[in-house]
């Protein structure tokens, strides 16, 4: 009847590839996505052909791609586009080596490239500490939010409005705020 898992750019892509036409209902955290290595200490410091690995399903391949970006790394064609591609860098100064893996892969690698993009939830598995061990990190205005998805015919339902106004409560938001410590973000 509903899911809470999905960012808007993984949904309209599932949706477009599946043929599906479901449905946001309420963006209830953010959970920012960041780079990580045990080999440099800042951005500035990669080197020329440096290993980098970004996840390889659409949606976080852009977000690795966006967030290295904004920090100067790269430069894209649009970085609003939220399905970029490696094709769409325009500039790579320091000719950094791109490989995709499966985003649960990215933390067992670390110590073997120069920098991983990383998504919080397995960072955290992995015993990282996003708001510390970030060179870089998305902002609370990253656009994306795990939403509450429902399909069209039932988002109206009043159980999922129910499980909607319960996981944007307070009461959630500050189990958020106190677990976390700024490495998940509530969006509301």
């Amino acid at each position: 009847d509903a899911n809470y898992f999905q960012t808007e750019p993984y949904l309209d892509a599932y949706n477009r590839d599946r043929k599906t036409d479901l449905t946001k209902v309420v963006g209830v955290h953010i959970e920012p996505f960041g780079a990580y290595s045990r080999k440099i200490k800042s951005l500035a410091e990669l080197r020329e052909g440096a290993d980098v690995v970004i996840p390889n399903d659409p949606s976080n391949n852009s977000r690795a791609l966006i967030l290295l970006h904004k920090a100067g790394v790269i430069e894209l064609k649009d970085p609003t586009n939220a399905l970029a591609t490696q094709r769409d860098i325009v500039s790579n100064p320091k000719n950094l080596k791109f490989r995709e893996l499966d985003s649960a892969m990215l933390p067992r690698v670390l110590d073997q490239v120069d920098l991983a993009l990383i998504n919080t939830n397995y960072a955290l598995d992995a015993g990282l500490n996003p708001t510390k061990d970030a060179l870089a990190i998305e902002s609370k205005d990253s656009p994306y939010v795990n939403f509450l998805v429902a399909r069209p015919d039932n988002k109206d339902d009043a159980r999922v409005q129910k499980l909607a106004k319960a996981l944007t409560s307070p009461q959630v938001k500050a189990f958020i705020e106190t677990k976390y410590k700024g490495a998940v973000l509530p969006a509301f």
